[in-house]
């Protein structure tokens, strides 16, 4: 399978969002779920999420990875520093950082979402993804990357793997940091 893999930038807009679909997958999230508080998503609407994460593309630097095959886009990973998803290091949520200060540090990374194509799904694109989320963290001057999947989904949409199944993060080499909520362990591999 010929595979692509390509940092989300203004050109490849027009790719995200036929791979969003005119929902913005996830019931409208379009992977503003750790990036704004909840009472602001629920208030801004799924034409409001678009907005602001089109503008944050457009302000840069690529906040994910889009893999493509035959030329479309079929599989999304948010990837970046931890800062730029600050949902993502509440003090409750199995991702918190177990340092207070990786929160705003430059250079601890954090995978944390994928969307993946149905008919993609199953096909090994989000081993791809991490393979080059691991890439571009360490290309971009991360230290570390964290990601905080979850082992096993009972969920039959898969909905419950947009964090990432940690089989995926196992085999790339993320070790286990803590396990705050039973099945979504915080993983980490320093780069």
């Amino acid at each position: 399978m010929d595979i692509a893999i390509e940092p989300l930038t203004p050109a490849l807009w027009p790719a995200f969002e036929d791979l969003f679909g005119k929902e913005g997958a996830c019931f409208g999230c379009w992977c503003t779920y750790f990036r704004m508080a909840p009472a602001e998503r629920k208030a801004t609407g799924h034409g409001g999420k678009k907005a602001f994460l089109r503008e944050r593309v457009s302000s840069g630097p690529p906040p994910g990875l889009l893999a493509f095959r035959d030329g479309r886009a079929v599989g999304w990973m948010q990837v970046g520093p931890r800062a730029d998803v600050p949902e993502w290091n509440g003090r409750r949520r199995a991702s918190a950082p177990t340092d207070e200060r990786d929160a705003g540090d430059p250079d601890i990374w954090a995978v944390s979402c994928f969307f993946n194509r149905k008919e993609a799904r199953g096909t090994g694109i989000s081993h791809r993804l991490v393979a080059a989320g691991i890439a571009f963290a360490r290309d971009n001057g991360a230290r570390a990357l964290e990601a905080c999947p979850i082992r096993q989904s009972n969920d039959t949409s898969r909905m419950g793997l947009f964090v990432g199944s940690a089989r995926v993060f196992e085999r790339a080499g993320f070790s286990v940091v803590a396990e705050r909520r039973a099945g979504r362990p915080l993983m980490r591999l320093e780069l």
